[in-house]
């Protein structure tokens, strides 16, 4: 899947003139939030897990990363990210990449709390040079999250 895929996802709802594509990379939060111009804390930050070897992602805010504990007792089990070289196999979109939007059919979308601390936010749009604006209403909205989850901690 591709920036193409995320594109034909967003066309027809008024959102896709939102997708924002860089001259340069954008595959780290510090990357993408100097491309966009805003804080890190609004890049959403898309990891990919398995869960009883069952691809997952969890979005959080981009000064938040997994808190090992609150991960286990969430789903019973230490986190295991998607090995880089597999990430798009199971979910559709290469590492770097990785968004919620024109996933592979299966994957389970979760949201950590980190993402309510700011209005606007900014996910990758499908490759390593783009990303969207969307409200944190808009964002819920397309990316359907099976639930509000907390496994994550501020880093600043």
């Amino acid at each position: 899947m591709s920036c193409s895929d995320v594109k034909n996802y967003f066309a027809g709802t008024g959102l896709e003139d939102r997708i924002l594509e860089f001259d340069k990379s954008s595959a780290t939060v510090e990357l993408a939030a100097a491309a966009v111009g805003c804080a890190a804390q609004q890049i959403v930050k898309t990891m990919a897990f398995l869960v009883e070897g069952k691809p997952i992602l969890i979005l959080c805010a981009g000064n938040a990363r997994i808190d090992n504990p609150k991960y286990k007792a969430q789903f019973n089990e230490k986190a295991k990210m998607i090995p880089a070289d597999k990430v798009e196999d199971y979910i559709g979109h290469n590492i770097g990449e990785v968004c919620p939007f024109a996933v592979k059919e299966g994957v389970i979308v979760y949201f950590d709390e980190s993402l309510k601390a700011n209005q606007i936010l900014y996910p990758a749009a499908g490759n390593d040079r783009s990303a969207i604006e969307l409200s944190l209403t808009e964002l819920e909205f397309h990316a359907r999250p099976t639930a509000w989850i907390d496994v994550c901690k501020l880093t600043s």
